[in-house]
């Protein structure tokens, strides 16, 4: 719950970057909430691309299709973190933007230079129009979309605490084909040309492993307070 002290603290931008698996979703949206900030899901919006392509018909293996197209799409975030939305031309793809065949796609689709671009400008401007501050939680934030963030913090985890976690959230996924699938979206993410996966030289590095979501989200506060403490 936001406090009084929140309301009047300084503004404060945190990025939080990592790969999937290690609590960024749930510790953000905690975070902001606790701490009274708004609160922006990238991936969701890298999602959302993907999915009016995959609607249109754009031809995902082909990047020129998709840099076509990429300036196509009005793609609108909410940044409650209570109750974070993500529209398309004016239509909630919050659950359409979490199916198998948008996640089998994402990676191809954010990859091409074009879409990051876009995409990079709407998170930028999203991140400045948050008079109170901005939690952000992507994979390039801390290094390429906000290299000047107030706090930067990389999540990571091992790749089995990882697949556990994620397996769960598919509701009995087997854990194995899910760990496969995390380490082949992770080598997508990191060997891109544009904007790759990476922990920026100043983030804190924060390894979920054998923490409970509550001791992330605590430390993450922790983090947070003092920067906003030295502001």
């Amino acid at each position: 719950m936001e406090t009084s002290a929140a309301r009047t603290a300084p503004a404060v931008i945190v990025a939080i970057d990592g790969p999937s698996g290690t609590g960024k979703s749930s510790t953000s949206k905690a975070v902001a909430a606790q701490l009274g900030l708004s609160y922006l899901d990238t991936g969701a919006q890298y999602r959302a691309i993907t999915w009016w392509m995959v609607n249109n018909g754009i031809d995902v293996s082909d990047p020129s299709a998709i840099a076509a197209a990429a300036g196509k799409p009005d793609i609108v975030s909410g940044t409650d973190p209570s109750a974070p939305t993500i529209t398309v031309d004016g239509t909630d793809v919050s659950g359409p933007i979490r199916t198998q065949e948008v996640t089998s796609k994402v990676s191809a689709v954010s990859a091409v230079p074009e879409v990051r671009a876009r995409i990079t400008e709407l998170q930028r401007s999203t991140a400045a129009a948050a008079e109170r501050g901005i939690v952000v939680e992507g994979r390039d934030i801390g290094t390429t979309v906000l290299p000047d963030a107030d706090l930067k913090i990389f999540l990571t985890a091992s790749p089995e605490a990882r697949a556990a976690r994620r397996s769960g959230e598919l509701k009995g996924a087997d854990v194995h084909t899910t760990r496969e699938a995390l380490m082949k979206r992770d080598a997508a993410d990191s060997s891109r040309k544009t904007s790759p996966l990476a922990k920026a030289d100043d983030a804190v590095e924060v390894d979920t492993s054998e923490l409970t979501l509550q001791q992330v989200i605590e430390c993450v506060v922790t983090l947070v307070e003092e920067k906003r403490a030295a502001k």
